[in-house]
C-alpha cells in the first residue's frame, strides 16, 4: 500500500488526500505536533490514582510495627484459643471418665452391702435404716452442696424399691439395660447414671449424679487456666511491642538519616552497621539518587544550552526591530520587517522545540497507551504535511505491506517524533527529491523508516546529531528534531538509528515494541 503527493505529477491536495482516506471509510482527524491530543500524554498522572495500597488496605495496617504486632497478636490469641479449647475437651473427657469410674465403683460397693449374708429380718432393718438416713429433709452442716446432685436406688428381683436417696429421680419403672446411659428426669435435669444388676441375688443398683456437678468442675478448671493464660499473654504482647519496636530502630534511625539531609545533597548513601533487610533499600536509593544526580546535570546543560541559544535569535530580533526604527526609506523597512518576521518564526520554532522535549520524560507512559490503527495512523499524519511537502518542491510517499495493524502505542509522541522526523528530511532533500515513509512490523515490534535523498551523515558526527542544539548547518533547523526524536524513542521502551543509504542519501529508522 502506498501514499504518494509529487510536485507537478500528483495534483492531490490535503483535501483531496482527506476526501480519498473517507472513501476508503476512515475519517480524517487533523493531527498537530502540539496539539491537545499530542500533548496530552505529556501531562502527569493524577497521583491518587498512581498510588498503590499496601495489601490489606486501610491506614491503620500501613505501620510495618502495626501490621507485624497485629498478625504476632493474631497469632498468639488463636493459638491461645485452640489451646483452651483443646483443654476444655481433654478436662471434659478425663472428668467424664473420673465421674464414670466412680459411679461404677460406688455401684459395686452398694451392691456388695446389699448383699451380705443376714436374716431376712437384718436385711429389713437395714433398708429401714438407709431409708431414715437418706431421707433427711435437712443437709448436714458439714455436708457438700453436690450431696443432692449424687442419688442411687435399688430394686429386688419384684420392682419393689428397697432403697434409695431423696434426690433420685423418679422411676415409673426400673431401668432395664445396664452399664452407663444418660437421660433427662420430669425435672428437666440431665443424669449420668450406671446400672449393675445381680440375677443371683435379685437385686437391681442404680447409681447417677446430675451433670451440672461435671460441668462445673469443667468450668472451674476453665476459669484456672484461661485467666493465668490471658494474664501471662498480655505480659507477652508488651513484651512483643517492646521487641518489635526495638527490632524496628534501625528504620526509624534510617528515615532520621534521610530526613536529616538537604535538597542538594545527592551523594549516596555510607551507613555502618546497617541492618541485612536494609541493604537493598539502601542501594536502591543510591541507584535513585545517581539517577537524580545524572538528570539534573542534563537539565543543567540543557537549560545552560537553551539560553545560550535563545541569546542570539533574541539578539537579531532586537537588531531587525532596530533597522525598522532607523530605516530610511520604505523599501528598507519592509526588508527588515521581513527579516523580523523570518527571525520571529525561527524563534517560535525554537521555544515550541524546547517546550516539546521539556515535556518529554525517559522511561515508558502507560497512561498515553491506546489501541490505534497504526497504519491509518501514520497515513492520516501523513495527509497533514503533504501541502508543505508540496511547497518544498519534493514527493512524499508512504509504503506498508498491511493494510491496517491496530496495536497499543503512544501514537501522540510517534506523532511528534515521525513530524521531526519528515522535517529533518525535507530540511536536507535537493528540490525535486523524495521522501519516503515505511512502516513494517515483527512478531514484537514495528519499525518507521523515513528515507531522503540528502547529503546524508559523516560518522564522525553520527552521535553528536542526538544532542540537543547540535546542527549541522543548515539555516532551517535549531538543532532538536533528532534530541526529541530520541526521547519518544526512549520514552516507547524502543531506539532511533541513523544510516547511510547505498543509493545516496540517510535512513532514520525508529523501532518501538507493540505493546
Amino acid at each position: 500500500m502506498a501514499l504518494a503527493a509529487r510536485q507537478g505529477h500528483d495534483p492531490r491536495t490535503a483535501d483531496a488526500a482527506a476526501l480519498w482516506l473517507e472513501r476508503r471509510g476512515r475519517k480524517q482527524h487533523p493531527r498537530s505536533a502540539h496539539s491537545p491530543s499530542a500533548q496530552k500524554v505529556f501531562q502527569h498522572p493524577d497521583p491518587h490514582h498512581s498510588r498503590r495500597g499496601l495489601p490489606g488496605g486501610g491506614a491503620f495496617l500501613k505501620s510495618i510495627r502495626r501490621r507485624t504486632l497485629t498478625l504476632i497478636i493474631g497469632l498468639l490469641l488463636s493459638g491461645l484459643l485452640v489451646l483452651t479449647l483443646f483443654n476444655v475437651h481433654d478436662s471434659n473427657h478425663e472428668i467424664a471418665e473420673i465421674y464414670d469410674a466412680q459411679l461404677a465403683q460406688n455401684a459395686r460397693l452398694l451392691e456388695g452391702v446389699m448383699r451380705m449374708p443376714m436374716e431376712r429380718k437384718e436385711h429389713a432393718q437395714l433398708y429401714q435404716a438407709f431409708n431414715q438416713a437418706l431421707a433427711q429433709a435437712e443437709p448436714r452442716v458439714d455436708g457438700h452442696p453436690y450431696e443432692g446432685k449424687i442419688a442411687f436406688q435399688v430394686w429386688d428381683k419384684d420392682n419393689n424399691s428397697l432403697v434409695h436417696t431423696a434426690s433420685a429421680p423418679t422411676f415409673t419403672h426400673p431401668p432395664q439395660s445396664t452399664g452407663f446411659s444418660d437421660f433427662n428426669d420430669m425435672a428437666g435435669h440431665q443424669w449420668r447414671a450406671f446400672v449393675l444388676r445381680d440375677e443371683q441375688h435379685g437385686l437391681l443398683v442404680w447409681v447417677g449424679e446430675r451433670d451440672d456437678v461435671r460441668s462445673d468442675l469443667v468450668n472451674r478448671i476453665v476459669r484456672h487456666t484461661v485467666l493465668p493464660n490471658l494474664i501471662g499473654s498480655l505480659v507477652l504482647m508488651i513484651a512483643i511491642w517492646l521487641a518489635i519496636r526495638w527490632g524496628l530502630r534501625p528504620l526509624a534511625d534510617f528515615a532520621n538519616t534521610l530526613r536529616g539531609r538537604n535538597a542538594g545533597a545527592l551523594h549516596p548513601l555510607q551507613l555502618n552497621a546497617l541492618p541485612t533487610e536494609l541493604e537493598p533499600m539502601q542501594a536502591a536509593l543510591n541507584r535513585l539518587l545517581g539517577q537524580i544526580q545524572d538528570l539534573l546535570k542534563r537539565e543543567r546543560r540543557f537549560i545552560a544550552d537553551a539560553a545560550h541559544e535563545m541569546r542570539t535569535p533574541l539578539a537579531v530580533l532586537r537588531v531587525h526591530a532596530q533597522n525598522v526604527l532607523e530605516a530610511h526609506n520604505e523599501e528598507q523597512r519592509k526588508q527588515s520587517l521581513g527579516y523580523l518576521i523570518i527571525g520571529v518564526d525561527r524563534t517560535t520554532r525554537l521555544v515550541n522545540q524546547l517546550l516539546t522535549i521539556a515535556r518529554l520524560e525517559p522511561g515508558p507512559s502507560p497512561a498515553g497507551k491506546v489501541a490505534v490503527d497504526l497504519v491509518s495512523a501514520v497515513r492520516d499524519s501523513l495527509v497533514q504535511l503533504t501541502p508543505w511537502v508540496l511547497s518544498k518542491h519534493l514527493e512524499l510517499s508512504f509504503e506498508c505491506s498491511e493494510a491496517s495493524r491496530d496495536v497499543t502505542v503512544d501514537f501522540p509522541a510517534l506523532d511528534i517524533a515521525l513530524h521531526n522526523l519528515i522535517t529533518n528530511a525535507v530540511n536536507f532533500s535537493p528540490e525535486g527529491g523524495q521522501v519516503t515513509v515505511e512502516l513494517t512490523f515483527s512478531e514484537h515490534c514495528f519499525r518507521l523508516n523515513v528515507d531522503d535523498q540528502g547529503p546524508g551523515i559523516d560518522e564522525q558526527e553520527r552521535e553528536r546529531l542526538f544532542e540537543p542544539f547540535y546542527s549541522r548547518g543548515n539555516d532551517q533547523g535549531v538543532g532538536l528534531g533528532l534530541a526529541i526524536v530520541e526521547k519518544v524513542a526512549l520514552l516507547m521502551g524502543g531506539n532511533v538509528s541513523l544510516d547511510n543509504r547505498p543509493e545516496g542519501g540517510l535512513r532514520a529508522s525508529l523501532q518501538a515494541p507493540l505493546r
